[in-house]
Order: C-alpha cells, then structure tokens, then sequence
C-alpha cells in the first residue's frame, strides 16, 4: 500500500435489511458480488441502524444520536457539519453520487411549514455531487429509469434510457478516474436509490423496453400515499430483481478498483440504511420467512447487512459478531483518515476500525437507539428509545425482550414479571436512558 493515506467509499443501500443478503442466509436473493466481498473482507452480524432512511442518514453522516440534530423527516439541519464536511477539511477530495433528500420532502399542501427547512447539498461539504431528489419532493422524478438527476448545480439532460444507480456509479468511476493519482486521497459516498420502492424493473428485467416510470410526471395535488407509491407498474415483484441489480452496479465499483489497482489502497464498506419494506417477505435458509421491519423498532427494522473489504488491511472471511451501530461509522472513517473532528464536535459513535484490522478494539457493551420519525404519515409513533445488547433489548417505557427467545418482540417482560436474568439485564440496560439524558 502506497503512503498515502487510504481512499474510503461508504455505499447504503436503501430498504435492504440484512436477510436479503446471501451470505447473511437469504435463499431469494442473488448476491454473489457482495457474497464475494464478505469473503475478500470482514462481515458483522450486528450492525443496526434506525428504522427509517432520514434518522439513519443523519446519524451515519454526522455520527450523533438524532436527539442532538434530527429536526424532521426529509431534512438535515442546514448548518449540521456532516462528513462531506469533515473529509474536504481533511484534505480529502469529495464525492457524493446518489440520493439526497435532506432538503424539502413535505409536500406542499402537507406540513409545508417544514419545507425549504433542510441542508442544500451545495451547502454539504462535498466538492463534487451527482444527486436525485435534491429539491422538493413533489419534482423529483424517477430515480430508477430515465432519472431526474442534479450534477454539481444542474440538471442533466441525458438520462433518458438510464438508470440510476448506473448513472450514480458511473459517475463514481468517472470522478475516481480523475482523482486517483492525486497526492490527495478521495472520500466517496454512494447513498443508493435501490432498493426502495417504487418496485419497478430493472435493465435485466424482461419488463424493462417500453416501461415509463409514473414517477416523472409533477406530483400537482397528489395525495401523502400515492407519493409513497408513485404509481403504475410499482409492484413487490420486482424487489427481487432491484436487490440482484444493486448486487450487480456494486460490482461494477469493485470490479474498478481491482482493475485500476486500488482496492488494497481503498477501504470500502457497505450497509442498509433500514430493513426492508414490510411488504417484501424473504426466505432465509430452507424455509424461514422474514417480512421486512421497515419502521418498526424490532430486529427486522433496525438489522442490516454490515460489510467491509480493503485487502492487506481487513482480514479476509471473517466473521464479527461485535455491535455495531449507525453512529460509529464517521468515527471508523475518520480513524482511517487519521483525521480529528473541529474542536467541540460531538461524536457518540465509536471507531471499530481496529477490529477492521484484525484487533479486538473496544466493542461496545450496547447500542442505543433514539427514533422519532417526524414524518407526516407516521405521527403515531411519537418517539421511540430503546437500548440492547446480544442477548436483551429494554425499551424507555419498560418493556423487556429476550432476543434470543423472542426476535420478533411479542412477548414484553415488565419489571414486576422479572426473574433472575431479566432482572440483571434490566439493571444493566436501564442506567443508559439516564446517561443520554445527561
């Protein structure tokens, strides 16, 4: 590896939850691209995140709990320090290619108060942007064929025909192509569009010649649901095909850095940005089926596949069952770059770079989560803290799960039911409502 310091590229997926990966036991997908980067690399069986994409985005790019700097669905704060920030400032040179939306989501006739309330990404810090969904939400177009795409303060107008994530990852090759034999090193990250709904087909599905994406038309006076839906030709069956195709354009990423020689000098790592939409069910194994936990706080809406490969550094095929979750990715980066946040800024996350090198490292005794989603068509939830660690999970409002007993959280232990182990892991988790508090 040469001296410089190493490139770094974070990918999320969107609405991928960790059942839906090969190597994590799934049996309906086909991922052998990302299979094969857990057995060049390192893989965690632990790593969670928020239930929903917002919370999981502002955490991972600032490394808070969304307590400290989560103002509402669709939004960071327009003064937050973020990691395109934090990576220029370092010396890095800076690409986001992919999805944005943490500007302006409420659409106008719902919450407009909230509008024009978050983070232009001309202001995020990077130096250069390839984006969808970058303005309103109600003229954001498709993100999967013929996109709407804003590329460093335009639109394109060559995109009919395309996709997105191949518009988003040919332009990572493109910038990485410029930028690889700079004395300075590159931070890349790639928030994917897939796999989110709308489910529609892929360029290797049959469907693909003559389908017109519904989502291109201008929104007008559209209801909250069917922008959540975006219209015709949207249907689950094609989630199958979205998680292979998102495999496959990941792929194409890596397949780059070999060729061009840089993948032991590249420290890239994947994630999920929340579990996979409640209404795609997945076989793990033979004959377990697990229905995505999108927005729910249970394992199914918070577990994500966790992967990272950088060859030389990263042992390869192992298996990490440390915890991990959204908050210590910045600081991991950060300790890769060998760079120090502003004095002041607060991080709660933890560096498990060392155990990316084959240490111990620090792991973490717990993972707390704090999730509000502020979003229109979930008002219901109010806020939601939970804490756990391997084995228990304790809610704020008391209730106690045996994760290992009870994964799909049904049966709730309430501190009068307590036995002798419940008791000791409530005694356990219970103090760490009090210390975010403080």
């Amino acid at each position: 590896m040469s001296e410089k310091r190493p490139n770094i590229i974070m990918i999320m997926s969107d609405d991928l939850g960790y059942e839906c990966i090969g190597v994590n036991g799934s049996t309906s997908y086909a991922t052998p691209r990302l299979d094969e980067m857990a057995a060049n690399g390192m893989r965690f069986d632990e790593g969670h995140v928020l239930p929903l994409c917002t919370p999981t985005r502002v955490a991972l790019m600032t490394g808070k709990h969304n307590f400290r700097n989560y103002i509402g669905f669709g939004l960071l704060p327009p003064d937050e320090v973020g990691f395109g920030h934090l990576f220029t400032g370092a010396g890095y040179n800076t690409l986001i290619s992919g999805k944005w939306q943490l500007y302006s989501y409420n659409p106008p006739d719902i919450m407009p108060e909230m509008r024009n309330k978050g983070q232009k990404i001309e202001d995020a810090g990077f130096d250069e942007f390839c984006v969808w969904h970058a303005h309103h939400t109600e003229h954001k177009g498709s993100r999967y064929k013929d996109p709407v795409i804003y590329q460093n303060g335009e639109y394109r107008d060559d995109t009919a025909g395309e996709y997105g994530d191949d518009v988003f990852c040919d332009y990572i090759i493109d910038y990485i192509e410029r930028k690889k034999d700079d004395d300075n090193p590159f931070f890349v990250y790639w928030p994917m569009a897939l796999t989110h709904g709308p489910f529609e087909p892929t360029p290797d599905s049959p469907e693909w010649e003559g389908f017109e994406p519904q989502s291109n038309k201008n929104f007008g006076g559209r209801t909250w649901g069917e922008l959540s839906d975006d219209g015709d030709g949207a249907h689950p069956r094609f989630y199958k095909d979205m998680v292979e195709y998102h495999d496959k354009v990941i792929g194409r990423l890596l397949d780059y850095l070999a060729e061009q020689g840089l993948s032991e000098e590249t420290l890239v790592i994947y994630t999920g940005d929340n579990g996979s939409p409640q209404e795609v069910c997945s076989i793990v194994h033979r004959h377990n089926e697990i229905c995505g936990g999108k927005s729910t706080t249970n394992d199914h809406g918070t577990h994500v596949p966790l992967i990272a490969q950088m060859p030389g550094t990263v042992p390869a095929g192992v298996v990490n069952n440390d915890l991990v979750d959204v908050t210590d990715f910045l600081p991991t980066m950060l300790d890769v770059a060998g760079a120090e946040p502003p004095e002041g800024y607060v991080i709660d996350g933890r560096s498990f770079y060392p155990q990316l090198k084959g240490e111990k490292g620090n792991p973490k005794d717990w993972i707390f989560f704090h999730y509000d989603p502020m979003t229109a068509n979930r008002t219901d939830l109010g806020c939601i803290r939970m804490v756990r660690d391997h084995d228990w999970k304790l809610y704020e409002t008391g209730e106690l799960y045996d994760l290992n007993a009870d994964i799909e959280e049904e049966l709730p232990i309430f501190e009068a039911d307590d036995g002798e182990k419940s008791a000791a892991a409530r005694a356990k988790l219970k103090p760490v409502f009090a210390e975010m508090e403080a």
